[in-house]
């Protein structure tokens, strides 16, 4: 615990109203491919024609792709990665939420090595090959509050046609850059940000109990953890509360570090199973409904580390409800208190003999989250963990 390893060279504006400076701020280069979702939001609310003409304040040219979608996959990184170098673009910009940048980090990387993206994949499927070149410089504008791709190097990207969803990074996918204006999450709606902010919290809180955790990486989770509790329900209740979406943005930043720092556990693999065989499930709706199973399992396995998260969140860790442990009783209460307590997987298609195969992807996809459990979860305790979450 008193050794560590600190890297994150990404440059952060933070704040509201910091997107302006994409107009004066130093860039990575002359001419932009500029990453976005397949839907209308970045052009309904005005994000993409402010950015571009930012960029053009800033003398960079713009190319716009416009394919990604909520779940991104592999089909769309080497369509991107062709786009890019077909017009020379110089560096990547991810405008958006974490599947805009994640795919941004995964363009930036293909446009610049060969053969395919999966051929740099270090789990499941993937070839396992060393990538032989630096990926393009990324800067990330993120205009929503869940993944913190904007403060780590990951990119979590879906192969569609073997229904692996791994992800990948090196320190060359840190974005050189990354802008975090919360004057953008106003127009999130209140689900999405429920779902995202829950997705934060659980990139904090996972980091926090992983077996890979630091003395700095700790800081940053409980603070995350804190601000996510305190700022989300008021974020979900009215989305124009600049101050709440302020702490949500803070807390998402932070569980990046934390993701930089230390790693996810394998509540994060079981997800990536359900929503790499059900893409039309967003990971932090999945996650939820996940979270009250998961960490009820875990409860008397890491007692000390849950009692601290449950005290971030304002409990009493003397009280139980139900049974239950305190920081299992504070994550219910703010499942109901953002609205998403009445989550169920059935609602998604996913079907109760489905799970020993959800299991079994998890392991074969994301094996290595398993490995910063503090306890080893045996395959038939993961299958018990899915059924037990399972509505």
């Amino acid at each position: 615990m008193n050794e560590f390893n600190y890297f994150i060279p990404t440059r952060i504006l933070f704040g509201a109203g910091k997107l302006n400076e994409l107009a004066t701020v130093s860039l990575p280069g002359r001419k932009a491919l500029v990453v976005i979702s397949a839907g209308k939001s970045m052009r309904t609310n005005g994000y993409l024609e402010r950015v571009l003409s930012l960029l053009e304040a800033n003398g960079v040219k713009a190319v716009v792709f416009d394919r990604i979608l909520s779940n991104p996959v592999l089909s769309h990184v080497t369509e991107g990665a062709a786009l890019a170098r077909d017009e020379q673009c110089d560096f990547v910009l991810g405008l958006g939420g974490g599947s805009a940048i994640d795919s941004a980090k995964s363009i930036a990387l293909m446009a610049q090595n060969p053969g395919n993206y999966w051929d740099y994949i270090q789990a499941g499927t993937g070839k396992r090959r060393s990538v032989p070149n630096k990926a393009l410089p990324v800067v990330a504008v993120t205009t929503t509050a869940g993944t913190g791709t904007e403060a780590d190097p990951w990119t979590v990207i879906t192969n569609e046609e073997t229904h692996e969803k791994i992800g990948f990074g090196n320190a060359d996918t840190f974005p050189a850059l990354s802008i975090v204006d919360p004057e953008l999450m106003l127009s999130v709606p209140p689900l999405f940000t429920a779902y995202q902010g829950f997705d934060a919290l659980f990139h904090a809180a996972e980091g926090y109990i992983s077996n890979a955790a630091t003395p700095v990486s700790n800081l940053f989770a409980l603070k995350s953890v804190e601000l996510v509790t305190a700022g989300l329900p008021a974020a979900v209740r009215d989305g124009n509360n600049l101050e709440a979406r302020t702490q949500v943005a803070l807390a998402n930043t932070l569980s990046g570090m934390v993701e930089s720092l230390s790693s996810t556990t394998s509540q994060h693999a079981m997800e990536h199973a359900l929503s790499a065989l059900h893409p039309d499930l967003p990971h932090g709706a999945g996650l939820i409904m996940l979270s009250e199973a998961y960490f009820s399992f875990f409860a008397d396995k890491i007692p000390h580390l849950l009692d601290d998260l449950a005290r971030a969140m304002g409990e009493d860790t003397n009280r139980r409800q139900g049974g239950k442990h305190a920081f299992v009783d504070a994550l219910l209460k703010l499942q109901r208190d953002c609205n998403v307590d009445h989550l169920k997987m059935s609602g998604y298609g996913i079907c109760r003999d489905e799970i020993p195969a959800l299991a079994q992807n998890a392991y074969d996809t994301m094996g290595k989250l398993f490995e910063r459990d503090r306890y080893d979860l045996s395959f038939d305790e993961t299958v018990t963990i899915i059924q037990n979450a399972y509505r």
